[in-house]
């Protein structure tokens, strides 16, 4: 059976394995952390929303960007030193503008493929990830925005989403415990959210009880291709220094995240892909007064870029921010403050005295599309620059890449069973 490397334990590496284990093939995953979904799979915003799909190539994001540029706790905030990496990610950025209706429209019908892809895997393995099937709801504060999101809204349903506007009382009606005044907003009622850390860990756990091995604690230091692909890795040593090892195998897939960048040049490939900073907090509902006043149904506050979900009976997740800083993981109080203001201004009666901070780095390509498929060297594959949406889209990507290897190898191993009975 053709052995596989993949490189990244997060919500797309573990995914890939999975949908490569399905398929027969013997799965080995190299992860540089101790354990699954430590990064950008560790406290995102939980939101599984075919509704956020709209890319951010547009003039209107450009114009925003140039606005709050001096603005440190701006929803959008990038550091100006210039660097080759940024600059060119950011022109690419811009000439893909073109591009954004039928981005938009493509993202859309991915993230509604995904889901059943994600459920289906969950019931199956018996993942246990705080789902809430709940929708979710988009609200504005004024007619403008409102009037702007109409337009978003026509290409999303476009793209086969049952997406439908509602008035300022029905957002009230959706959500009871929102506070403030709004003009209107939008509910997708098929969206959902989830605890990522946990499908992460869960599934991680079960590709492993099936025979998928992981290698934790180790750094791709470099791959090589003769015959075969030898990937060398470096471990940590209790006792100081690290020890190198060397894995052999048959194709490889980067799934790394904004790592991929470096370990595609490694392969001969050029990936734009950035690291976007993106900020949470975890309120812990200690109470029950905060369990009562914080909500269950997910939101997305356009105006301040911020996203909720509710993890279960004792946890409200708050989201947003993107942050332009290279690889920079430092998690800035200026930064966090926005979102905990947020929180004691639309629900005030949650308590926020226990708040859990987190950054991590969303990978994007300049076309906010995910690349996904083969590299130039045979046997190279890729299924990473998700962005913001990584898990939503990650249970379709994962079965794209890996009907692309099968298509490499011939026949997948079940398929070459199934005919051959």
């Amino acid at each position: 059976m053709p052995h596989v490397v993949v490189i990244g334990a997060g919500i797309t590496g573990v995914t890939t394995a999975y949908a490569l284990l399905n398929r027969g093939y013997t799965v080995t995953v190299i992860e540089r952390q101790r354990y699954a979904g430590m990064e950008t799979s560790f406290a995102n915003g939980g939101q599984l929303s075919a509704s956020n799909a709209e890319v951010w190539n547009s003039w209107s994001t450009v114009f925003k960007g140039v606005r709050w540029m001096l603005r440190r706790d701006a929803p959008l905030l990038m550091n100006p030193a210039p660097t080759w990496h940024k600059y060119s990610w950011l022109g690419e950025f811009i000439f893909n503008i073109k591009n954004y209706r039928d981005n938009t429209v493509e993202t859309t019908r991915l993230a509604i493929a995904a889901r059943k892809h994600l459920f289906a895997i969950a019931e199956r393995e018996d993942i246990d990830f705080d789902h809430e099937r709940r929708g979710i709801l988009h609200f504005y504060r004024d007619k403008q925005s409102f009037q702007n999101a109409l337009k978003v809204n026509a290409i999303l349903v476009e793209g086969g989403l049952d997406r439908r506007p509602v008035t300022a009382a029905e957002v009230k009606s959706i959500e009871p415990t929102l506070h403030g005044d709004f003009f209107g907003g939008f509910y997708t009622p098929s969206d959902s959210t989830g605890d990522i850390h946990k499908f992460v860990c869960g599934l991680a756990k079960a590709c492993e009880r099936r025979g998928v091995r992981f290698v934790f604690d180790a750094t791709v230091r470099q791959i090589a291709r003769d015959e075969i692909f030898r990937i060398q890795y470096a471990r940590d040593e209790p006792s100081g220094g690290a020890r190198v090892d060397e894995i052999d195998a048959d194709s490889v897939v980067i799934c790394a995240g904004s790592a991929s960048r470096n370990l595609a040049a490694m392969l001969g490939d050029r990936l734009n892909v950035y690291p976007v900073k993106g900020y949470s907090i975890t309120v812990h509902l200690d109470d029950e007064r905060s369990q009562k006043a914080a909500p269950w149904v997910s939101l997305l506050d356009d105006g301040a870029k911020v996203v909720t979900s509710r993890l279960g009976a004792a946890r409200f997740r708050v989201a947003g921010t993107a942050e332009f800083n290279g690889m920079n993981r430092d998690i800035r109080q200026d930064r966090i403050k926005p979102l905990v203001d947020w929180t004691r201004a639309l629900f005030p009666s949650v308590d926020t005295n226990r708040v859990v901070p987190w950054a991590g780095l969303r990978p994007m390509m300049p076309n906010m599309m995910p690349r996904v498929g083969r590299g130039r060297m045979p046997g190279v594959f890729y299924n990473t620059g998700h962005g913001h949406l990584g898990w939503t889209l990650s249970a379709a990507t994962a079965e794209t890449v890996a009907e692309c290897l099968a298509g490499e190898f011939g026949p997948s191993i079940t398929e070459w069973l199934r005919l051959a009975t």
